[in-house]
């Protein structure tokens, strides 16, 4: 390992898209990260545990074992670890689960570099001025009562159900004016 390796970050990246992976690596080391790639869960958790990231990407959904289990055993191994967790299903569901296991932000891909580095927290001469494009909390939740409701043909009473929730309660979230966008 080199001396500049050495120094620079240490960066956990885990996800099944090889492309991606391969160009969200380069695009990290650039940012000065030293960047590991696993493939899967199962291929991330020895590597975790022999030496834990400072900083992790995690993809919640691969072949095995779930993005949720890894992010699990990161904050374990090591809970000063910042996790971002990636996702092409985004629900409020688990965007709660992934921040309870300890992840410091979910985000929605695509996501790019900069993206991942403002969720971190982290600030770079190049990305002072950059804030992260991430959906909060409030926001994901609308749009999946929004997405339930259109399933169930606007009828508080069934959508209610579906989102195991009180009708009272989904009327006053519907009736509250909508999130703000990002």
């Amino acid at each position: 390992m080199t001396k500049a390796r050495e120094k620079a970050t240490s960066l956990l990246l885990v996800d099944d898209d090889a492309t991606f992976c391969q160009a969200l690596r380069r695009a990290l080391e650039k940012r000065g990260f030293a960047v590991t790639v696993a493939h899967s869960v199962e291929r991330a958790l020895p590597l975790a545990q022999a030496n834990p990231p400072q900083y992790a990407v995690v993809d919640l959904k691969m072949g095995g074992a779930s993005g949720l289990t890894l992010v699990k055993a990161l904050h374990e191994f090591d809970p000063s670890t910042r996790i971002v967790m990636l996702t092409g299903y985004a629900s409020i569901a688990t965007a709660v689960e992934a921040v309870k296991l300890g992840a410091t932000q979910y985000l929605s891909k695509p996501a790019n570099a900069d993206e991942i580095i403002a969720a971190f927290g982290c600030r770079t001469t190049a990305d002072a001025q950059l804030k992260a494009q991430v959906l909060p909390l409030d926001r994901l939740e609308w749009e999946h009562i929004q997405r339930v409701l259109r399933e169930q043909h606007n009828n508080i009473s069934s959508a209610a159900r579906s989102l195991n929730m009180h009708r009272r309660t989904l009327q006053r979230k519907l009736g509250r004016s909508q999130v703000a966008k990002c």
